[in-house]
């Protein structure tokens, strides 16, 4: 469906005359013809983004199929837009941006500083009766328009989305949506032109480049969001640009039980195996929560072992506490050269003596060689792979083109399943097995549809036997602990202890003075230190 008129194209400000605005004051949400076309209101909510107020309204409209994301924010009057432009012109000058610069995310912040020093200096010079929260707008407005990517980057900033797409300039920016799905924006791009241009930008703050000879890119910002763009004819209706957003609000065991997409019992039971540094495989189908439930299981590490993370994209995040190194993999370069991928930093973590090693997915046979020696040589190894259960992991790694020998399949203690609901979009942990000696799949608790529970299967073969065979405890031993850990899965639950690093103090309690811990959490009490 053709854009309408009413529908903003970036500027990447709405151009509406405002006398609030062009008094130096941040004017109230601009009212756009668009609002009053909307039909049902689904959603809206607001949140600032660079000290600049913006309000989100989710409707659905006659005629479209897909419900219109539409972004207000404050605007700014002809007057205000031309005194701002001057702002810029005089920016450039006095501070030096050197194409070079941008490449270096610490000099990148470095500009960023003096520009905000100099803009608050002109700010003073042109709007002397502004007060804070009007310098704080304009700053805002300024450094994006200077140095960022214009609406975009303002709507990077909503939490509450997944990924931003420019498929082409003749038709709005899409985005996807955690709770609608995705959706249609009120925003524009210029022309093709535009988008080049912030591709070229991202590009260069990463120390690449996009052209016509080289017309994909695939990179990461600085939060850690993934970009890819291409450019035309490649992409044969237009240039585009794709962002996957990096979550700023890491899933934790806590969310992972409130959602109940783990049970308490199948927690405790996952923690105990990482305890004892037992290596586990994460499988399970496409956008299932594999990664999700990676970071959450990453809670169970003991604050004083080093911990090695391998991803293509960054999304593991683990408690700040933990000695933790984060390496990312690299695509080469447009001479062909410089790739380095998650075989290359699996081989290389081994000898940067880590106690763990958490892989974001195994996809190839020298990645799960590595993966299996690495486990061989007393390393616990935890990795994400693409298999709908317990039963297809294991066909999937023992056959072509993966063909891990069968003899070696019992180093992985766990296999932990991961299910989406294609009807209601829940995701839920599916099945929690082990592999038993003669590398089969013995499913321990299996997934129940009807009664949304994690329901006990069968009993452990190999588990709890090699459990008690290297810790030597005893079956009392082990049901203690397990009820010791039910107890603090609870106490964080009925706590809402959700934040990553919130989560991982108590962890970190538990393993350095766990009877201190238990008083709080027996008295249920808010811990304290």
């Amino acid at each position: 469906m053709k854009p309408k008129k009413s529908i903003q194209r970036e500027k990447p400000i709405p151009d509406k005359l405002s006398k609030q605005a062009k008094s130096g004051k941040p004017a109230k949400v601009a009212k756009t013809k668009a609002s009053s076309e909307r039909g049902n209101i689904i959603d809206t909510y607001n949140y600032v983004s660079k000290n600049i107020p913006i309000k989100i309204i989710i409707s659905k409209r006659k005629g479209e199929f897909v419900p219109i994301y539409e972004v207000s924010i404050s605007s700014i009057s002809k007057t205000t837009e031309f005194i701002l432009e001057r702002i810029r012109q005089e920016l450039i000058k006095a501070v030096s941006l050197e194409m070079v610069e941008m490449t270096d995310v610490k000099k990148i912040k470095f500009i960023e500083s003096q520009f905000e020093e100099t803009i608050s200096d002109l700010i003073n010079k042109y709007f002397p009766d502004a007060d804070e929260e009007t310098k704080g707008f304009l700053t805002g407005y300024l450094l994006t328009k200077s140095l960022g990517l214009g609406m975009i980057e303002f709507v990077m900033n909503d939490q509450n989305l997944e990924e931003i797409v420019v498929n082409e300039a003749a038709e709005p920016i899409w985005v996807y949506h955690r709770k609608h799905g995705w959706l249609k924006t009120n925003i524009f791009l210029r022309d093709e032109e535009q988008t080049k241009h912030y591709s070229s930008i991202i590009a260069r703050k990463v120390g690449r480049q996009i052209s016509v000879l080289d017309p994909l890119l695939d990179a990461h910002l600085e939060e850690g969001d993934r970009v890819n763009a291409t450019l035309m004819p490649i992409s044969t209706a237009g240039n585009t640009i794709t962002f996957r957003k990096f979550s700023r609000d890491p899933w934790t065991i806590t969310k992972f039980l409130k959602s109940k997409a783990i049970s308490v019992k199948a927690a405790a039971i996952v923690w105990l195996a990482i305890q004892y540094e037992m290596s586990a495989i994460i499988a399970g189908g496409t956008a299932s929560g594999k990664t999700s439930a990676l970071n959450c299981f990453a809670n169970f590490f003991p604050p004083n072992q080093r911990i090695i993370s391998i991803e293509d994209t960054r999304e593991i995040r683990l408690p700040k506490f933990l000695h933790w190194v984060p390496m990312n993999t690299r695509i080469k370069n447009a001479e062909g050269k410089g790739q380095i991928s998650m075989g290359d930093l699996l081989v290389n973590s081994l000898r940067m003596r880590p106690d763990r090693i958490l892989v974001g997915e195994v996809r190839r046979k020298m990645e799960a060689e590595t993966l299996f020696e690495a486990i061989h040589t007393g390393h616990s190894v935890y990795a994400t792979f693409h298999a709908n259960n317990a039963d297809q992991t294991v066909e999937r790694l023992t056959n072509p083109p993966i063909e891990v020998p069968p003899v070696m399949l019992p180093a992985i203690s766990l296999i932990i399943v991961q299910f989406r609901n294609r009807r209601t979009g829940t995701r839920r942990t599916f099945q929690i097995a082990e592999i038993t000696d003669d590398a089969k799949p013995n499913v321990l608790m299996q997934y129940d549809q009807k009664t949304d529970t994690l329901l006990t299967k069968n009993k452990s073969q190999s588990l709890f036997a090699s459990l008690k065979l290297y810790t030597g405890m005893s079956e009392s031993d082990v049901n203690h602990d397990l009820t010791e850990k039910e107890k603090i899965l609870t106490y964080l639950v009925k706590n809402d202890i959700t934040d990553v690093d919130a989560v991982g103090r108590i962890m970190a309690e538990y393993y350095t003075n766990k009877d201190n811990l238990m008083k709080f959490v027996n008295a249920n009490k808010k811990f304290t230190e």
